[in-house]
């Protein structure tokens, strides 16, 4: 089964209609459940066969060594990676003595099914075993977006063709063996058995816990079950424990038409600080709530909350199916992964797999949390909150490499640099800048002044003294900041990269801006007038490199110069560039792996004129090639922009299809979380022409000829929600909360009050000769989906009556 084909096309969820044992990991990925403190693969329910087990905790990693050939000042010495933490997940079932395991017998049904509308995982399998006793079973999983620290399966056995011995086992499993490492440096770094046995429990009923310590970061783990059995049958239950394993077994006899519906209850806890007793006692506590609650309670919960959230967030397209459920899956799984992380990263790939280590990079500030600025403006507060409680190891990292203020990591998840590889890693400051600029967006958003003086501000302060201190005047008077990576990682090293300026202009201003605002809470932190000068002098000579021959800006001084990439006589299986070609080749050839000054005009556009950024477009579009993921959004919003909208849906369909298309090729690793928000941006900012580069949100909306409607809503100020309407002809926008709001509709002042929609026209687009790229590299051209696979909207046939 391809990508494309894997799943039906339909508006509101996923389904997956056979099971393809080569993908399975895959599909472990695209199924996942989360809510950014709790993550479960969608591993079989029984365990096995599986692509890759993961259950995750946010926060949770093991500490590992990064070897060097060589000594260097100033090289990360210890690396941290995400753990396979205690399994929940696994109901292992037995018939007449024989496993349910779907590489035997024969499995007639498989139908796997996520909805977006109630964010739960459903199954339905009927399976034949070996000696001919057909059963059928159906799960229902939930990760609670309501109670962070609980998981729950609803799991029901019903024997078909005549009466059958049912024993079901459900199990918290520590240390599984997971598959051996691939070498691809984009996959997670393996460790075998790295939870350490503190503690296990069971009582006489079904309820049963396992504590554990990590080997080397010291973190302590615990996992707990509980369990509600319903049975026409009489039926025997038990529970054991050691200190890897607990299982709580149900035998019974089943006749046809009879069910055994088996209820699972599971919490997690961890703590870097707390004692034993305690994270045993709140794991307990969590998963008596969850008993409280119930099962249909928590599904009640699950179904207000995603209620609540579509009514916000909800992204509207009409004119093409598939890319509509596209965009519903990435609002989706971008929820997941930030809903609940309550002070902590959000890594690359959230919670649904190890690819990238668990790191969390400069992606989730620069495309994921503007997602969530105006959908789960919570999230983004406590994502910031996370960056803030870092800036101590900020600090003594800048201090470290000789630099003022701070200077964050470019890959972690508790606060350490654990990039390896310092051309790509260490040099790339950039991400201090992304940094700031989340917090200005934040503020400017949310109006939440309290969290810029008690937490924005001294981020601002730090990375402005960073970036002063990396910085330099030269002789005549320009701020050059030398030697450094912009977010294009085949061009290290290099001098004056446009993105890395303009975005530590940005940061100079903001936070001068803000220290301005804050007086007295600056001045604690040693701010005065002669620093906040300083900031401004540096952002005001600000040099950007500029090709005067070429017309168009450099995206790194001399960049232009260089050698052109042989990119015609570079074949398509040598893409990625970086796992064929050394680095050293790379740096010095016109070559670009992702946007870069196309995402500078992106985030900085107020920086451009409109001639510049139509140039700078074309020149750059034939030198990307896109072994990024991070790169088709990006050029989604800039081909919009300067008028080349059906490429720009081009890119859009990329990067919203990039897991369920697995075009990538490492879906299996994990979803690409920055991807995934960067779709959501290429609608809103691309198609919706939406800048928030000041305190007014300016629109400049134009569809491609595939889409007849875009619609979308955003979160302001706590207090006001803007609905906007996009067709052909013209735009439309509904303040559906709040008093009155002043918005730019291109380049008219439109005022919106609340019950009093406002329509403006949208010019007709020019058609423009289409661009080109580099051979091979083309996005694939976009049409609207059709065929047997494309749903109707009609009720799935997977729902709720199936348990």
């Amino acid at each position: 089964m391809t990508a494309p084909d894997a799943y039906t096309v339909e508006p509101w969820g996923l389904t997956e209609t056979s099971l393809d044992l080569d993908v399975l990991a895959r599909a472990e990925s695209v199924f996942a459940l989360s809510n950014g403190h709790v993550g479960l693969r969608a591993n079989l329910d029984e365990g096995e066969p599986h692509g890759l087990p993961g259950t995750y905790l946010n926060g949770v990693f093991e500490l590992r060594p990064l070897p060097y050939a060589e000594a260097a000042y100033g090289q990360p010495e210890s690396g941290q990676s995400v753990i396979n933490v205690t399994n929940g997940k696994i109901i292992r079932l037995l018939v007449d003595d024989e496993p349910f395991d779907l590489r035997y017998g024969d499995l007639s049904e498989h139908q796997r099914r996520l909805d977006f509308r109630d964010g739960m995982l459903r199954r339905r399998a009927e399976w034949t075993s070996p000696a001919g006793r057909s059963v059928r079973v159906t799960s229902t999983r939930l990760v609670s977006l309501t109670q962070r620290a609980v998981a729950a399966i609803a799991y029901e056995v019903e024997p078909l063709n005549g009466p059958a011995r049912i024993v079901v086992q459900s199990e918290l499993v520590a240390n599984e063996q997971l598959p051996a490492w691939t070498g691809d440096p984009r996959a997670s770094a393996v460790m075998e058995a790295p939870l350490v046995a503190e503690q296990h429990t069971h009582n006489t009923d079904a309820k049963a816990l396992l504590v554990h310590q990590t080997r080397f970061s010291g973190l302590r783990v615990a996992a707990a079950m509980d369990h509600e059995v319903d049975c026409p049958a009489d039926f025997q239950g038990e529970v054991e424990s050691d200190p890897d394993q607990a299982r709580y077994s149900v035998t019974t006899v089943l006749q046809p038409g009879q069910k055994l519906r088996l209820v699972k209850y599971i919490a997690y806890g961890w703590s870097a600080a707390r004692s034993l007793p305690a994270v045993r006692d709140q794991v307990a506590a969590a998963l008596t709530a969850a008993r409280f609650t119930g099962w249909d309670g928590l599904v009640n919960e699950q179904r207000q909350y995603l209620g609540d959230f579509w009514k916000r967030s909800d992204i509207e397209i009409d004119g093409d199916m598939e890319l509509q459920q596209a965009i519903r899956f990435a609002l989706f799984h971008v929820l997941q992964a930030g809903a609940r992380t309550e002070e902590r990263a959000i890594p690359a790939k959230g919670l649904t797999g190890p690819g990238y280590d668990g790191h969390c990079f400069w992606d989730t500030e620069t495309f994921v949390l503007p997602v969530l600025t105006f959908c789960l403006p919570d999230a983004v507060a406590q994502a910031l909150r996370w960056r803030h409680s870092t800036l101590p190891l900020a600090r003594e990292r800048a201090s470290q490499l000789g630099l003022a203020g701070a200077v964050f990591p470019w890959r972690t998840i508790r606060g350490e640099e654990c990039s390896g590889y310092w051309p790509a890693g260490t040099a790339a400051f950039h991400i201090g800048a992304d940094i700031a600029r989340a917090v200005e967006r934040y503020v400017r958003a949310s109006g939440d002044i309290d969290f810029e003086r008690d937490f924005g501000m001294e981020i601002l302060v730090e990375t402005a003294r960073m970036w002063r201190s990396l910085g330099h005047h030269d002789a005549e008077g320009l701020f050059r900041i030398d030697g450094v990576t912009g977010p294009d990682e085949y061009s290290a090293i290099a001098d004056n990269n446009m993105y890395t300026n303009l975005m530590a202009q940005a940061n100079l201003r903001a936070a001068a801006d803000s220290a301005t605002r804050h007086l007295h809470e600056a001045g604690a932190l040693g701010v005065d007038t002669e620093e906040m000068a300083g900031w401004r002098d540096a952002a005001a000579a600000m040099f950007l490199p500029y090709d005067d021959k070429l017309g168009v800006h450099c995206q790194s001084e001399g960049f232009t110069n260089h050698e052109m990439w042989d990119f015609d006589n570079t074949p398509p299986e040598k893409y990625p560039l970086l796992l064929h070609f050394p680095y050293f080749d790379l740096y010095r050839k016109q070559v670009v792996k992702q946007a870069d000054l196309v995402l500078a005009m992106q985030v900085r556009g107020d920086a451009f004129t409109a001639e510049e950024k139509a140039r700078n477009f074309a020149y750059y579009e034939r030198l990307t090639v896109r072994d990024s993921s991070l790169s088709a959004c990006s050029q989604a919003v800039i081909a919009a922009e300067v008028g080349h909208l059906d490429l720009a849906y081009d890119y859009l369909a990329e990067a919203a299809l990039m897991d369920l298309h697995d075009l990538g090729g490492n879906t299996k690793d994990g979803l690409h979380m920055a991807s995934l928000a960067g779709a959501c941006i290429a609608l809103t900012a691309g198609f919706g022409g939406l800048r928030d580069h000041d305190d007014h949100l300016v629109f400049r909306p134009r569809l491609p000829s595939g889409l007849s409607r875009i619609a979308f809503s955003m979160m302001l100020r706590r207090d006001s929600l803007l609905y906007v309407e996009i067709t052909p002809s013209h735009a439309t926008y509904e303040l559906r909360q709040g008093d009155s709001m002043t918005l730019m509709h291109d380049e008219e002042e439109v005022e919106v009050v609340r019950g009093r929609p406002v329509s403006r026209p949208i010019p007709r687009p020019v058609p423009l000769e289409r661009l080109h790229q580099p051979p091979g590299r083309e996005p694939a051209r976009r049409h609207a989906q059709s065929g047997p696979n494309v749903g109707s909207g009609a009720e799935p046939a997977l729902h709720d009556a199936d348990l």
